[in-house]
């Protein structure tokens, strides 16, 4: 038999970070703790207040009657919590750390061995120009090679003008350059707008316009000097029938997967088959979770063997995170054995 319990914790921003849906100083999340007669599991459900689907009044009941139902199984109990996926991944999280035999290493690789690393890219979060270009500087040389910066809350011709700096300095075989706008732009001016960004040699765009306007983001992709990532467009699409829909309208030039959002590695793995079978390229991001949700998704996504440079978090945004193996080095995620998890906070 296992017992199950849920706990919620608030992560503290070091300093408050700025994206296209405002300042955030905190991050709720929540933990499940499932308990055998010899062993202990734990998940976590890495809501993401004003961004997931599963943001609802009733998330803490749906939480509650988890734990109730935990014997049902993981088979059982995952389709019926298809509007939650940040609980689903805390689920099959929390079940795979139950039959592990460390809690914290869910899938054994040559990355839990401290014998590779995953290449990640660096964040800069918005902010004024003067606090971006302290980021970018402070990425360069913190060895990242790939840099993700969040455009479209700022003036626009600041952050032109920081992109053009940092290409002045670095060509696109040096520093890829990513933007995220976070639907931050109008689709009567996306294109032209897509045209100015496109002469500093970009990787991708996530998400220029606003989820939820299939035909013109296809319309979009379609006309794009600049690749395209749909990112919030993926949240809330259920089904493998609506999923192949959306990718065959769009057909965007990439597809950006946040387990918490779109439904823990089954969601994941499903949103993955379906963008090769249309040769659309993927890379797996974090979103915001704390070490237990990052080091989940970071040794998930090892196992994808992609290419690609992932947009893992460095979990080093907050005051209050958990002491973990998990550690940045040369603009790589790597898992260092020697380091142990100190997780009191919430077993208390």
């Amino acid at each position: 038999m296992i017992q199950a319990s849920y706990k919620k914790y608030i992560l503290n921003f070091k300093q408050p970070s700025g994206t296209s849906r405002g300042i955030l100083k905190t991050k709720e999340t929540w933990f499940l703790i499932l308990k055998s007669e010899s062993r202990e599991g734990i998940g976590e459900c890495g809501l993401f207040r004003g961004l997931s689907i599963d943001d609802r009044v009733d998330y803490e009941d749906k939480l509650k009657w988890v734990c109730n139902n935990i014997n049902l199984g993981l088979e059982v109990l995952l389709p019926e919590l298809i509007e939650f996926p940040s609980i689903q991944f805390g689920l099959e999280t929390a079940f795979k750390s139950l039959e592990s035999d460390d809690v914290f290493e869910l899938f054994p690789s040559k990355f839990t061995q401290s014998e590779a690393a995953i290449p990640i890219n660096g964040l800069v979060w918005m902010g004024d120009e003067a606090f971006m270009k302290q980021q970018i500087k402070e990425k360069i040389e913190a060895g990242f090679s790939c840099i993700k910066m969040k455009i479209g809350a700022i003036d626009f011709q600041a952050e032109v003008s920081l992109l053009k700096s940092i290409r002045n300095e670095f060509s696109s075989k040096d520093i890829e350059l990513r933007v995220d706008a976070n639907g931050a732009f109008l689709f009567e001016e996306a294109l032209e707008t897509l045209k100015i960004l496109s002469d500093f040699d970009l990787h991708s765009i996530e998400q220029p316009i606003k989820q939820g306007q299939l035909e013109k983001m296809a319309l979009l992709c379609e006309q794009t000097p600049l690749p395209i990532a749909l990112d919030e467009e993926l949240i809330g699409v259920f089904n493998v029938t609506k999923k192949h829909e959306l990718l065959q309208t769009i057909k965007p030039q990439y597809i950006i997967l946040k387990p918490s959002l779109v439904g823990g590695f089954k969601g994941s793995d499903e949103w993955i088959e379906l963008s090769e079978n249309q040769n659309i390229s993927w890379w797996i991001t974090s979103a915001l979770e704390s070490n237990v949700g990052l080091n989940a998704i970071a040794q998930y996504t090892y196992t994808k063997k992609s290419k690609m440079i992932q947009g893992l978090g460095t979990g080093g945004l907050f005051t209050n995170n958990f002491d973990s193996p998990l550690q940045v080095k040369n603009g790589t995620l790597k898992y260092n054995r020697n380091t142990n998890w100190n997780i009191e906070r919430i077993q208390h």
